[in-house]
């Protein structure tokens, strides 16, 4: 069964949302080897592999846009809607765009729900759309976990 959880981020700043990823993301392929991130765009993707280069040493994370690096992809892709992305099958799927990304082969679905109405309502749609599909959701508030990572 496919599992997805949905991390609110009412009162999460957005340099609070950029790590909090981040995390998500290291422990995610720390845990399950393979990571697909669905950027909302091309740039948004780049400003995260950014992110990414600048976690220190110890969260060190082996990643790249799509279409760069290894030929068989690195262990955590980025990809945006247009971009040209292999068949691969990753275990994580993690969505920054409007829509449902394809997931298929993924254990967890990893999404969000911003706190602007209209972004909080397509989150919403696709809350809906996922469970459709059989997978099985829970919802965790950011600021619990931004607040520990502050302690």
């Amino acid at each position: 069964m496919v599992h997805g959880i949905f991390y609110v981020l009412d009162g999460v700043d957005e340099a609070q949302q950029q790590q909090l990823f981040c995390d998500i993301i290291t422990e995610r392929w720390r845990e399950l080897g393979s990571v697909r991130v669905w950027c909302r765009d091309q740039q948004h993707a780049e400003a995260l592999d950014e992110l990414l280069w600048q976690q220190p040493a110890e969260r060190f994370v082996p990643h790249n846009l799509v279409g760069e690096g290894p030929a068989q992809g690195a262990p955590v892709e980025l990809c945006w809607p247009t971009a040209a992305v292999s068949q691969r099958r990753c275990k994580v799927v993690i969505n920054f765009m409007p829509t449902a990304p394809q997931f298929a082969g993924a254990q967890l679905i990893i999404d969000q729900v911003p706190s602007e109405p209209e972004q909080r309502q397509l989150a919403r749609e696709r809350f809906k759309w996922y469970r459709q599909q059989g997978v099985q959701l829970t919802t965790q508030n950011a600021t619990e976990l931004t607040s520990t990572q502050t302690n």
